[in-house]
C-alpha cells in the first residue's frame, strides 16, 4: 500500500474514532433551534468540533507521544492527574453514551428489549474488537467509515436539495456562542487528545521505516482528512435541521429529530439506514476510545502484560452500567464536567501547537492555572447556583456566556511572554 492510500486509511480510521453519538444527534437540533441563523451557529460549532480537534492532531504530530506529553510542561504530576481525569470522564460519559444512543435510535424502535440488554451486548462486542486491536485500524479505515459516510451523505443530500421551506426564527440570543458551547458536548477536543494517539501507535506498528518528519506529515494529513469529513457532515446535519424546523414539535428530543429527519428524507428505508448508521458510528467511537485508554494504561504501567486487558474489561463494565441510562440524562450530567475540563483541554492543545519560543514551561503553568481558576464559576453555576456567583460572572468578561476563562487566559499568555522576553533581554544586555 502506497503512502497516499495509507494516509487515507489512517484518516478514515481517525474520522470513525471521532464520529460517534454526539456527532450524530447534536448538529440537527442545533440547526433546528437556530433556523435562519444556522450559518452563525455553524461557525461556533466548527470552532470546537473541527478547528480545535484538528489542532490537537497537529500537536500529536509534533509530539508523537501520548496525551501525557500535552501537559508535561506544566509538571509530570499535573499531566498524570489530567490524563486520568480526562480518561475517567471519557469512560463515564461519552463512551457509555454511544450505547444509549444506539438503543434509543436503532434498537428500541424495532425490538422490545431493555436498555440494559442492549448495553450488555454492545460492550461485549466492543471488548472483542478492542482486545483484537491489530484489526481495528484496518476495519475502521477500509470498511466501516465508507459505509457511515455514504448513509449520512444520502440523508444530507436529499434534505439539502429538497425545496427550501419557511423556517422558524432562532431561539438563540448569541448563536455563535451557543454553537461553540454545544460543540463541547461532542467531546471532539477531548477526542483529539485521546484518539489521536491511536494513529501514532498504529503508524509505529505498521510503518517502522518512516522517520520522524514523515510520520509527522502522515499524522497531520490524516487529521485534515478526518476533520474535512466532520466539517461536511456537521454542516449538512445543521442545514437539514434548520430546513425542517417548522415540520416538528419544538420540544422534540435530539434522537427523535434525527430519526424524523431520516424518515422525511429517505422514507421508510431511511429508518433502517439510520439504525445501521447509528450502530456503526457509535460502535467505532466506543472501540477507538477504549483502545486509546488501554494503550495509555499499558504504557503508563510499564507494559505490564495484563494492563491492556484489565483496562479494556474495566471500561466495558462501566459502559454497560452507564450505557443503560437515558441519553438526555447523560448529556445533562456532562454539562458541569465539560465546563470544568474543556478550558484546560483547549489551552493545552493551543500551547502545544504554537512555536515553543512562545510556550515555555512558565507560560504553560500560568495559562493553565488561570484558565482553570476562571472556569470554576462556570462549573459551579451548573452544580450549585448561587446569587453571589451571578454577581461574580457579571464582573468577568464573557463569564455570563460560560466563557469567562478565555480573555484572562489570553491576557496571561501575553503578559508572561512579555515578562520572559524582558528578562531574557536583561540577561543578555552588556550594560
Amino acid at each position: 500500500m502506497n503512502k497516499t492510500k495509507e494516509t487515507f486509511v489512517f484518516g478514515f480510521a481517525l474520522f470513525a474514532g471521532f464520529f460517534g453519538a454526539g456527532n450524530l444527534i447534536l448538529p440537527p437540533l442545533l440547526g433546528f433551534k437556530s433556523g435562519p441563523d444556522w450559518w452563525i451557529v455553524s461557525i461556533g460549532f466548527m470552532i470546537t468540533t473541527v478547528i480545535i480537534p484538528l489542532l490537537a492532531i497537529f500537536a500529536h504530530a509534533k509530539l508523537q507521544g501520548t496525551m501525557f506529553d500535552f501537559g508535561k510542561k506544566v509538571s509530570p504530576l499535573f499531566s498524570t492527574i489530567f490524563c486520568f481525569v480526562v480518561y475517567a470522564i471519557v469512560i463515564a460519559l461519552p463512551c457509555p453514551r454511544t450505547a444509549a444512543v444506539t438503543h434509543e435510535i436503532a434498537i428500541a424502535p424495532n425490538f422490545e428489549t431493555s436498555a440494559f440488554l442492549t448495553s450488555l451486548v454492545y460492550f461485549t462486542l466492543v471488548f472483542v474488537f478492542a482486545f483484537n486491536r491489530s484489526q481495528v485500524l484496518n476495519l475502521l479505515g477500509k470498511y466501516l467509515t465508507p459505509i457511515i459516510v455514504l448513509i449520512l451523505l444520502a440523508i444530507i443530500f436529499v434534505g439539502v436539495f429538497s425545496p427550501v421551506k419557511e423556517m422558524n426564527s432562532s431561539i438563540f440570543d448569541a448563536p455563535l456562542i451557543s454553537g461553540l458551547l454545544e460543540g463541547y458536548q461532542t467531546y471532539d477536543a477531548i477526542a483529539g487528545l485521546v484518539t489521536g494517539g491511536i494513529v501514532i501507535v498504529s503508524i509505529n506498528s505498521f510503518k517502522t521505516n518512516l522517520n520522524f518528519v514523515e510520520k509527522k506529515k502522515m499524522i497531520a494529513k490524516s487529521g485534515i482528512i478526518a476533520m474535512t469529513g466532520l466539517f461536511i457532515i456537521y454542516s449538512g446535519l445543521i442545514v437539514i435541521g434548520a430546513i425542517y424546523n417548522k415540520q416538528f414539535d419544538s420540544n422534540i428530543s435530539r434522537t427523535e429529530l434525527l430519526s424524523a429527519l431520516a424518515l422525511k428524507t429517505l422514507g421508510d428505508i431511511g429508518s433502517t439506514f439510520l439504525s445501521v448508521l447509528v450502530s456503526l458510528a457509535c460502535f467505532t467511537t466506543a472501540v477507538a476510545i477504549i483502545v486509546s485508554i488501554a494503550d495509555f494504561c499499558k504504557a503508563y504501567f510499564n507494559n505490564y502484560k495484563n494492563a491492556y486487558l484489565v483496562t479494556t474489561v474495566g471500561c466495558c463494565l462501566v459502559g454497560i452500567f452507564v450505557g443503560q441510562l437515558d441519553v438526555n440524562y447523560i448529556i445533562n450530567l456532562a454539562l458541569p464536567v465539560l465546563m470544568f475540563i474543556y478550558p484546560i483541554c483547549i489551552v493545552l492543545i493551543l500551547l502545544n501547537v504554537i512555536p515553543e519560543k512562545w510556550a515555555s514551561k512558565l507560560v504553560f503553568r500560568w495559562v493553565v492555572f488561570v484558565a482553570f481558576i476562571f472556569s470554576v464559576p462556570d462549573f459551579l453555576g451548573f452544580v450549585i447556583p448561587m446569587e453571589n456567583l451571578e454577581t461574580l460572572k457579571m464582573i468577568i468578561p464573557l463569564a455570563n456566556k460560560n466563557l469567562g476563562w478565555v480573555l484572562p487566559a489570553i491576557l496571561t499568555f501575553i503578559l508572561v511572554n512579555i515578562f520572559e522576553s524582558h528578562n531574557h533581554q536583561t540577561k543578555i544586555s552588556p550594560f
